[in-house]
C-alpha cells in the first residue's frame, strides 16, 4: 500500500484536531476530485511499519481528537490489508481516539454485502471505524454549506450504531441529513 500524505494537524476531515492519512489508489475517478493525483496506486510513498509508528506517535497528544482515513480510496482491495492492520493498532494502543473514514463506496449496498474486495477485511475495517462518510463525490451536488462532506449525496454514518441496528444510522449533529429530493446515492 502507498500513501499520498499524512496530515498531523487536520481540522477539515472530522471534528477537532486530527491526524489524517491519505492512501493512494482509487478507481472511482470522481469528476473534479480534490485529490486526483492519489488515484494512482503507486503515487506517494510506501506505507511501512515506521509510517504506522509515525501516525501512532502523532495521535498521542491529548489535543488530537482522532484519526481520519481518506484517499485515494481506503477500501480498494489493494489497501485493505494495510488499513486493517493500521486501524487495529490504533484501536489497541489509543482506544479513546475516534476514527473517521471517507469512501466512495456505499456502506449498505457495497461494503456490508461483500461487493468490495475481501469481505472479511472490509468487516474488520468497519468494526474499527466510528464514522464513515460514504458515497462518491458528485460535482453537481457540491455545496460549501456541507460540513465534513463534499456533496449532498454523501452520508455521515455512525458505524457502531449502524452495525448494531442493521440499518444506516446517520451521525447525530449539525451535519444530519435533510430529507428532500436532492438526496441521490450513487
Amino acid at each position: 500500500m502507498n500513501y499520498a500524505v499524512i496530515k498531523k494537524f487536520d481540522i477539515a476531515n472530522g471534528p477537532g484536531v486530527r491526524v489524517s492519512l491519505f492512501v493512494s489508489g482509487c478507481r472511482h475517478r470522481c469528476k473534479n476530485c480534490f485529490n486526483s493525483e492519489a488515484w494512482d496506486f503507486s503515487y506517494g510513498s510506501e506505507f511501512t511499519d515506521d509510517t504506522a509508528e509515525e501516525i501512532i506517535s502523532a495521535l498521542k497528544p491529548a489535543y488530537i481528537q482522532g484519526f481520519s482515513l481518506l484517499g485515494g480510496e481506503p477500501f480498494e482491495p489493494e489497501n485493505q490489508d494495510g488499513i486493517c492492520r493500521l486501524l487495529k493498532e490504533i484501536r489497541s494502543r489509543l482506544p479513546d481516539k475516534d476514527i473517521w473514514c471517507y469512501t466512495g463506496f456505499l456502506y449498505d449496498t457495497q461494503l456490508l454485502v461483500g461487493a468490495v474486495g475481501n469481505g472479511d477485511a472490509v468487516k474488520e475495517i468497519l468494526s474499527n471505524i466510528d464514522v464513515l462518510v460514504d458515497g462518491k463525490f458528485v460535482e453537481e451536488l457540491k455545496s460549501p454549506d456541507l460540513i465534513f462532506r463534499g456533496s449532498s449525496n454523501q452520508r455521515i454514518i455512525d458505524v457502531r450504531k449502524s452495525l448494531q441496528s442493521g440499518n444506516v444510522i446517520w451521525l447525530e449533529g449539525k451535519w444530519q441529513r435533510k430529507m428532500g429530493s436532492e438526496d441521490i446515492y450513487e
